[in-house]
Parts: structure tokens; sequence; C-alpha cells
């Protein structure tokens, strides 16, 4: 198995050399393009037309020059599941090939997971929610902490929290950075604003810059000054650490008599059953 945190450098070592060093069995073969099935675990979800239409010529001229990286499936005989090279595999079935050049390697589902990722990283192929959604994945499924996720990717702790911290945005947001409405810059201004949509609706309208953004953010703060009074800045940190932590939105609201209510926004069932699953272990 590859011991991801051999050299944290990993990833700019190229995946087939991280392959290479690994005791994972291997072998290279032609096989039919019908007995590959997609990746369950693939984390990007998005490919642009455009793109795909260019690497189809490409390989109607040229043919595939990296293959692919399957393993046999868990679930289907004589099929063989994709890791990495979907758009190739894509491409490769608009080209019409019938058989493709590929890397068959036995690999759990953690593994089979962390190559994708590994090469989706590589080629800045992810984006940034896919990205999120990747380390969550880790995290949620496969015993990670933010820690080991960093060693792992080779970015930093910071990185990784600020990138899963995205997700705990309204859906509708997150969509529109998914499609790139909205740049990651402008996403990490919103995070935790109870107005981040509207917010975001004047990004896209008006074409405000980052910078201009920052200045839209602190007039509305400065407005809700003037109208309710701020929470106490322990809370508001109590709530941010909550928050980072947990990759969900948490809301402490605290009375005068230090009665009140703390709020966990799940986003799913798994969300919420994991919330559960804590307590019932912990009280």
């Amino acid at each position: 198995m590859i011991n991801p945190f051999k050299n944290k450098k990993g990833l700019g070592r190229g995946l087939s050399s991280l392959i290479g060093d690994s005791d994972l069995k291997t072998s290279t073969n032609k096989i039919s393009i019908s007995s590959i099935i997609p990746n369950k675990n693939q984390p990007r979800k998005l490919f642009e037309k455009e793109a795909l239409e260019e690497l189809t010529n490409s390989i109607k001229e040229r043919g595939i020059i990296q293959p692919l990286i399957v393993r046999k499936s868990e679930d289907q005989n004589d099929k063989f599941e994709l890791i990495a090279g979907e758009r190739r595999w894509q491409a490769a079935q608009s080209a019409g090939l019938h058989e493709v050049p590929a890397v068959v390697i036995e690999a759990n589902n953690l593994k089979s997971l962390e190559l994708a990722i590994i090469e989706n990283v590589q080629r800045k192929d992810l984006n940034t929610i896919e990205e999120a959604e990747s380390y969550k994945n880790l995290i949620e499924n496969f015993d990670y902490d933010q820690d080991k996720v960093s060693k792992f990717i080779g970015k930093s702790r910071s990185h990784i929290s600020n990138s899963i911290r995205l997700l705990s945005l309204p859906d509708k947001l997150i969509d529109m950075i998914r499609h790139g409405k909205i740049s990651q810059g402008h996403a990490k201004i919103l995070i935790g604003l109870e107005n981040a949509l509207l917010i975001a609706e004047k990004i896209i309208k008006k074409k405000l810059s980052v910078r201009q953004t920052e200045s839209l953010v602190r007039l509305f703060k400065k407005a809700g000054k003037n109208k309710n009074n701020l929470k106490d800045t322990n809370i508001t940190s109590t709530e941010n650490e909550l928050t980072n932590k947990i990759g969900m939105r948490v809301i402490l609201n605290n009375k005068k008599n230090n009665s009140g209510s703390l709020t966990f926004q799940y986003k799913g069932l798994d969300q919420l059953d994991r919330l559960i699953k804590i307590v019932k272990n912990y009280y």
C-alpha cells in the first residue's frame, strides 16, 4: 500500500510514480472499453464539454498515451472499476475506441479514492467544491482527520479547513461556486453570513471583485450593528471553532440569564446520523 506520508511533496511526483513506489500489485493490459464502469468515489463531477471534445479529437489522431488506472469490480464479474482517467475514458468512447490501455491494480475503497483524488488534484481538475467534498469524504468515511488529509494531499491544514468550511454555505450558493459563478475568494468571505446568498447574487449581478465584496460585507455588518447588538466575541469564536471542527454551521444563542440554544445546521441524513451517534456515544 502507498504510504501517503512518505513524502509531503508526493503529489508533485506524478501518479504513476506513486504507484511504482508502492507494493500494489499491477498489470498493464488492453481491455474492452465496455468492461469499464465508473468509479463510485470519483471526486470529479463536472466535465467541460469543449475540453472533452478537444481530447476526443486528440485521441482520434494519436490514441491514448497515458493508460487508465482500474481495479476489478467488487460487485460485477468481468468488469473493471475506473480509478483514474475518467475524462480519457469518456473521450475514448466518443472517439469510437473499442479497447483502451489500462493499468489494473489491486486496491480497496480507500486506496481507490486516494488515487482518484491524487490524480485530480495534480491536474487541478477539481473545482473548489469537488475538492472540499473529497476531503470531507476522507474524513467522514475513511477515518481521516484534517491533519492527516493535509499531510496526504500536501497542502496546509488551513487550506483543508477553509475548503471544508465552504460546504457549510447554502446549497444554492454551493452550486454557484461549483459552476464557477462565484470564486473561492468570494466564497470564503461569505461563510457564516446569514445573508450570504443575497450578497452572492449581488456579486454576480454587479461583477464585484473580492475586494469590493469585502467592502460590501463590511457595510452589511455595520448596518447589522446599528440594528442589533453584536454577539459576544467569545460566542462568535465558539461558533466558528465548532463550525470548523465538524464542517456544519453552528449557531449559539445565549440569553442574559445564560439560557439559550445551540443549533447545528446539517445538510443530509449522513450528517444528522453522525451528530446523533456522537451524542449517544458521549452522553
